[in-house]
């Protein structure tokens, strides 16, 4: 029974060292925070609201029901001689319904560009996070190897002393330099460990959850042109959708503003019952029309409220246009900027700097180069690394963030408004 118990706690543990041992993966922190963010679920519950206006706009006026209770030679307010029963309705013949009913139609497909442009923050803020978490841990990896590098030179360094060949200033030297990457180190732990909150933040979860290692960075070029991004920017870009759907809405309130002068009319209906006889005895039936045409400083002036309303719409999608055209211009030239520094520090300067690095150490061991030559080596190379995986960082960031800007991620379901 022991035996059988210790087996089935070791096997456990196995277990659960396989799963801690599991890199994280982006796309299981995306799904969770799409489902789980509280943000997004207030943006979804907005848009679910303004599709309730539509019906409510598209109504009818309520039919108006009533009684009228009539006393003839007595003031007994419980004595009632005569009973008239009255029924009215609006009909909305001028269709100010309608325009009512698209005005809400319009901003209820804007709350949902709302909707998609938290939708798509989220996602570039998780990318953001995996990846600078990603890179914080490649910066943990590069810091390890320069620590494991400098005790090696120490220690050439503590024997060189020993027999006479080196100054105890270039063992000093080491060990403050190994005492400064250990600094070095505690500041990534903290980045790393500001990464991880972020990302608990954006799922849900509380601020302590343990978050697993990402797997490493890979270069990944972007798939995005300036030729391509144009269409698709105009296509998909949340807030020159909300734009153009915000003259459409006004567009209906002008077209509900010139409504306003044709009147609606109310069909009437009463029926009487008169003391002493069983039933209706008799009804009438009417009509009445309300009189715009006398208050006509007020319409006139609704008019041209939504004709400046309308204007100021349309300049607001001409501003929105222009600020797409420029964000996505800046982002491209970061796109490049970034990548073409990576390529120059990985693919030239870094093999230059590992190259200058071991021509040096050798030559110090052999009393070729000084300890100062080699400590300025491993400087240069911990430097160059450490840049090009920034670069690295960056360049997957601003992929992300131009994705946000265009309006387009393969992680939503959701599909953009596009009819224009």
């Amino acid at each position: 029974m022991k035996r059988s118990l210790f087996f089935a706690i070791l096997m456990f543990s196995l277990v659960q060292g396989l799963l801690a041992a599991e890199p994280l993966s982006k796309d299981a922190l995306l799904r969770t925070a799409l489902r789980d963010n509280p943000s997004l679920k207030a943006a979804r519950a907005r848009w679910e609201m303004m599709k309730q206006r539509v019906p409510q706009a598209k109504a009818w006026d309520d039919l108006m029901a009533g009684v009228d209770l009539q006393r003839t030679g007595t003031t007994n307010p419980f004595k009632v001689s005569d009973v008239e029963w009255m029924v009215s309705q609006t009909l909305p013949i001028s269709g100010k319904n309608l325009s009512r009913a698209r005005a809400s139609v319009a901003e209820a497909l804007g709350a949902f560009q709302e909707f998609r442009r938290v939708q798509l923050d989220l996602v570039t803020q998780v990318q953001a996070a995996y990846f600078r978490l990603a890179g914080a841990y490649g910066q943990l990896e590069i810091n390890q190897r320069n620590q494991e590098l400098l005790k090696e030179v120490a220690e050439i360094s503590r024997k060189k002393y020993e027999v006479g060949t080196a100054t105890q200033s270039d063992v000093l030297l080491a060990e403050t330099e190994l005492a400064r990457l250990s600094e070095g180190k505690s500041m990534i732990e903290r980045d790393i460990s500001d990464q991880q909150t972020q990302l608990n933040v954006l799922i849900n979860c509380p601020a302590r959850t343990p978050v697993a290692r990402p797997e490493p960075l890979a270069f990944r070029a972007s798939p995005w042109s300036s030729g391509k991004v144009e269409a698709v920017v105009a296509a998909c870009r949340p807030e020159l959708l909300m734009a153009w759907r915000k003259i459409e809405a006004e567009k209906a309130r002008l077209q509900l503003a010139h409504r306003q002068w044709i009147p609606d009319p109310a069909i009437q209906i009463k029926a009487r019952e008169f003391a002493g006889k069983t039933g209706i005895q008799e009804y009438d039936t009417g009509i009445f029309f309300s009189v715009p045409w006398a208050n006509e400083r007020k319409y006139s002036a609704g008019v041209a409220e939504a004709e400046e309303s309308l204007a100021s719409a349309r300049h607001e999608y001409e501003a929105a246009q222009t600020a797409a055209s420029g964000l996505v211009r800046n982002q491209l030239k970061k796109i490049e900027t970034f990548a073409t520094n990576y390529r120059l520090f990985h693919d030239r300067i870094a093999p230059i700097a590992r190259s200058s690095m071991e021509t040096t150490r050798a030559g110090y061991e052999t009393e070729k180069s000084s300890f100062l030559e080699l400590i300025t080596a491993r400087r240069t190379l911990q430097e160059i690394d450490s840049a090009s995986l920034n670069q690295l960082i960056e360049h997957q960031v601003a992929i992300a963030e131009l994705e946000a800007i265009l309006g387009v991620s393969s992680y939503l379901q959701s599909s953009p408004d596009t009819s224009k």
